[in-house]
């Protein structure tokens, strides 16, 4: 969703966290998984800097600062939209800033805390100019480190077939909903920080397909999401944001 807005502008079930991360104890080792973690901030805090993120897609929103990303911070979007769409702080920020020259609105935003990863949740929509102000629902998902940066953000598109929660479980609170966020191995380090060449990630990467994706592609970020675009069509936006 996110690159594929900045790619128009330039022309272009299981319940165990890390049942298939290659790890017996997903908290052991050098690269422990992000439900490891505990918050160490205010609930208030978490739901601040979610909210913050949206700032800074919202051109009524004039000047935001960024949101605290941690250096490795990745984005996930899942299909129609477009995996692996920012890694890194410093890709993230310029990605995003050109994402001005699209100009879009958030004019709905509910975020909420939850005391386990990811500490944030939203349910926002999205309205681009280019795309008639139509409504474009998302479920966002953002995971902390120990200092209250934003390691991982992960989103869906909030549609039916495409939304990985349910009317009984709306906010993913009773098990996995398929979150890369708890597969990936280094997240629950006290920074978050991870080893894309490590031997917990290798691990994980030869058990688990999402993550041998990810960490492909977090390789190579720039000329896979290219890739990614080049394939995805204009259905992307209808399929995605549910038109």
């Amino acid at each position: 969703m996110i690159l594929a807005l900045l790619a128009a502008c330039a022309g272009l079930g299981d319940d165990s966290p890390g049942s298939d991360s290659g790890q017996a104890d997903p908290c052991a080792g050098e690269a422990p998984l992000a439900t490891c973690l505990s918050p160490t901030l205010e609930p208030d805090y978490y739901v601040a800097q979610s909210l913050a993120y949206f700032d800074t897609m919202d051109a009524t929103v004039e000047d935001p600062p960024w949101p605290p990303y941690s250096e490795l911070v990745a984005r996930w979007e899942w299909p129609p939209w477009l995996k692996l769409t920012a890694f890194t702080r410093e890709n993230i920020e310029t990605t995003d800033a050109l994402l001005r020259l699209y100009p879009s609105t958030v004019p709905e935003r509910d975020c909420r805390y939850f005391p386990t990863q990811p500490f944030g949740r939203c349910r926002v929509v999205f309205r681009y100019e280019a795309h008639e102000d139509r409504p474009c629902p998302i479920y966002e998902e953002f995971t902390f480190n120990d200092a209250g940066e934003i390691t991982w953000i992960e989103a869906w598109s909030d549609v039916d077939g495409l939304r990985p929660t349910t009317e009984e479980d709306p906010w993913g609170e009773q098990g996995d909903i398929g979150r890369l966020a708890w597969r990936v191995p280094g997240l629950g380090r006290p920074d978050g920080r991870i080893d894309l060449d490590g031997e917990e990630m290798i691990a994980a990467a030869e058990a688990d397909a999402d993550v041998a994706d990810f960490r492909t592609r977090a390789l190579d970020w720039y000329a896979t999401w290219l890739e990614e675009y080049k394939s995805a069509g204009e259905e992307m936006w209808t399929e995605g944001c549910g038109w």
